[in-house]
């Protein structure tokens, strides 16, 4: 008994060694943790069970049966984050980079057929050169059959996927299927192709950094929902991003404690709006002081500014907010901002978590690139999304709701349940000087005439009382009361039930 328990000691220790001491080493020296250190920073204390420790791979080409090391490139296996569980794998760069065999593919194809399962989230952390070379199309099967499993298991459990290091090529569609993508700054890059592919096939010289780095996915493709400093950060922001969503598409989210009262009055919401409605405001100050505790977890901060997505609670529970911006291109909605706004709607709508919209929206970005680059079907994303979605939302609107806009923004007409309006709403076709300029067209030459239309025009349409009229506002109300209107809103809400016609699926325009 005891040679074979010194065999499984030793066994252990050579798997938990990965790519041994020297490759070690040169991780910690480029500022990475292993991969068994980031599930130890990931998962709660000892919660960690390991599966297919001593998974080797096969192939005896190009001399590889002389390297056969214990676990072929990735940890896999399951643990808790605050005591709920998740399943992870965490790819092994002192192993082989990382690259993906047949076996490492079977790893991971594993863990995810448990989640779902179990209903449980998926976290996955990348650091891998990509397809073993060695292995040909069994490394590309290998992918193939983690996209299926991504694909399956899409809306049905979580998936988060942290990228670490380098992802490219074909890797990096399994990521971009997942919910949510995090990426650490100066160590984690994406691309289908590099830079010397770039270089050979288009003559552009770029780096990696530039090509496909934390700032560019963040910033300009909006591929990643964040980026962080090192390691440690990055893994304690999935921790807390765990903590507000639901285990499944069956379960609901977590309730936290909370301390703060529900009926929180906020007088200073009285003075956010400014008189001049030209004037910029910042809405995240409202999100803020209606949030328990002040508490915002923001998605895709850097991209697409002019909209805020993310995560609060009210009363414990978890709500998606989505908000039009007026500090950034003053709140309009553009191609950018739909599809960020639409795929962070379905995803609320996907794991049964309720939605609330803050809406000061002058209307759809006007030009010519705008236009060119379809910024109708990608304003159909957002519309569509909303008007699918059967989670309880409540909307308030704060300022302007112009034209297709205010539809688009969970408006009452696609199945808002509270659709609250500030007295300072102004809801309308568009602006009033627009709307005169149209209207009066042949008083243009008279300043005084169109002076007291534009008046006219602002004293009918510039106030929320039209559409109260005809209950398409289902009340106006005073801005310090929104938190406690909202949250009253969302606790009549918990037990809707509303259900779309039978379809295999719909067909987005996308």
């Amino acid at each position: 008994m005891s040679g074979i328990m010194a065999e499984l000691e030793k066994r252990r220790a050579a798997a938990r060694m990965g790519g041994g001491e020297k490759r070690v080493a040169a991780q910690h020296a480029k500022g990475k943790l292993t991969a068994r250190e980031r599930i130890e920073l990931l998962l709660d204390e000892g919660s960690f069970e390991e599966f297919d420790m001593f998974v080797k791979h096969r192939t005896t080409d190009f001399g590889m049966e002389a390297q056969r090391p214990e676990g072929d490139g990735v940890v896999t296996g399951w643990g808790t984050i605050n005591g709920r569980r998740v399943y992870v794998f965490s790819q092994d760069f002192t192993v082989f980079g990382g690259s993906l065999s047949e076996t490492h593919a079977q790893k991971i194809c594993k863990v995810m057929d448990m989640a779902m399962q179990n209903g449980a989230p998926v976290i996955g952390l990348n650091d891998s050169g990509g397809a073993r070379i060695q292995e040909g199309v069994a490394s590309l099967a290998g992918y193939a059959e983690v996209f299926q499993r991504n694909i399956l298991a899409s809306g049905v459990v979580p998936q988060i996927s942290v990228i670490m290091g380098p992802c490219a090529g074909g890797a990096v569609y399994s990521p971009a299927i997942t919910d949510f993508i995090f990426m650490v700054k100066d160590s984690s890059y994406m691309f289908v192709t590099g830079p010397d592919v770039v270089k050979t096939v288009t003559n552009e010289v770029v780096t990696a950094e530039e090509l496909g780095g934390a700032s560019t996915h963040t910033k300009k493709s909006s591929v990643a929902d964040g980026a962080f400093e090192n390691d440690v950060e990055t893994l304690a922001e999935v921790r807390r991003l765990v903590d507000f969503l639901p285990l499944n598409n069956r379960d609901k989210a977590p309730v936290r404690p909370f301390f703060d009262e529900a009926s929180r009055a906020d007088h200073s919401l009285d003075t956010l709006v400014p008189k001049n409605p030209n004037q910029p405001y910042d809405m995240k100050e409202l999100i803020l002081k209606v949030a328990d505790e002040g508490d915002f977890y923001e998605l895709q901060e850097d991209f697409a500014a002019n909209i805020i997505t993310g995560f609060i609670r009210v009363e414990g529970q978890t709500v998606g907010v989505v908000a039009n911006q007026p500090m950034v291109l003053a709140g309009v909605l553009d191609i950018d901002s739909s599809r960020k706004a639409a795929r962070f709607v379905r995803f609320c709508d996907a794991f049964e978590i309720p939605i609330l919209t803050f809406v000061d929206v002058p209307g759809f970005l006007p030009g010519t690139s705008q236009e060119y680059g379809g910024v109708i079907k990608h304003g159909a994303k957002l519309l569509f999304a909303y008007g699918e979605a059967t989670v309880p939302k409540v909307t308030v609107i704060t300022r302007k709701a112009y034209g297709g806009a205010y539809d688009v923004m969970a408006s009452k007409h696609l199945r808002g349940d509270f659709n609250y309006a500030w007295p300072t709403a102004q809801i309308a076709v568009m602006g009033a000087k627009g709307a005169v300029e149209i209207l009066y067209r042949s008083e243009l030459d008279d300043p005084e005439k169109i002076a007291a239309r534009t008046e006219e025009y602002e004293t009918n349409f510039a106030n929320p009382f039209r559409a109260a009229e005809r209950g398409f506002i289902d009340e106006v109300i005073l801005p310090h009361s929104t938190r406690k209107r909202v949250a009253r809103a969302f606790a009549s809400l918990r037990t809707k039930n509303q259900t779309n016609p039978w379809k295999k699926h719909d067909n987005i325009p996308l």
